[in-house]
């Protein structure tokens, strides 16, 4: 199961982060955000995967971020088209369309989308685009069927380990990628909690 910790911010913080070996971290460049990341990123490994994280940005603010951090993915979190998509897929970087999901989420959306990007991301429809805190109903992706890996999101925290582990025994799981965790794990916005990491990855590693 590979783990991705978002919404970094601080230079030390993404330091103490980062030795902790997650497969993803999260960088996200919207002004609106508490998190908006407008710093320098220190140097880290290189196979951690840095990923921007946009919102109905123009695909050169993107490609410009791109060049800037040397990132590997991009996360579109606005109402970006299959075209849109499409276009950044052709920069061979790894494209992650997000989708908030709510009961009345329609799973066939997904169809135009299924040849435009990497991966899907799954998360709480709330009143931020993310980071909201809460987790979604994940019987919902009973729905989901598609064969594409897929990153679940939405209020992942220590208390959903127990949760996690009844998840993966489940239908529903076989293509789920990757976890995404942001707002459990903070001291504030942008700022995680290097202890509350270590206790949910190990306990993962003994659970999932």
């Amino acid at each position: 199961m590979k783990i991705k910790i978002c919404g970094m911010k601080y230079q030390e913080n993404i330091k103490s982060v980062a030795e902790l070996q997650p497969d993803y971290l999260g960088f996200i460049f919207y002004e609106k955000s508490k998190r908006n990341f407008d710093r320098l990123i220190p140097e880290i490994n290189n196979e951690i995967i840095k990923t921007g994280i946009f919102v109905n940005e123009s695909i050169n603010f993107i490609l410009n971020k791109i060049k800037e951090y040397q990132l590997k993915a991009v996360q579109l979190h606005g109402g970006e088209s299959p075209e849109f998509c499409k276009e950044l897929l052709r920069n061979q970087i790894e494209v992650i369309k997000v989708f908030s999901v709510d009961e009345n989420f329609d799973f066939e959306i997904l169809n135009n989308y299924e040849e435009v990007c990497d991966y899907f991301l799954f998360d709480t429809k709330g009143k931020e685009r993310g980071g909201n805190g809460i987790a979604f109903d994940w019987n919902l992706l009973e729905n989901y069927k598609s064969k594409k890996p897929y990153f679940l999101s939405g209020g992942l925290g220590l208390n959903e380990v127990e949760d996690l582990s009844n998840f993966f025994k489940t239908e529903v799981s076989k293509y789920c990628y990757a976890l995404d965790v942001n707002s459990k794990f903070e001291d504030k916005p942008g700022l995680k909690n290097i202890q509350k990491l270590k206790l949910f990855i190990q306990d993962l590693k003994l659970r999932v």
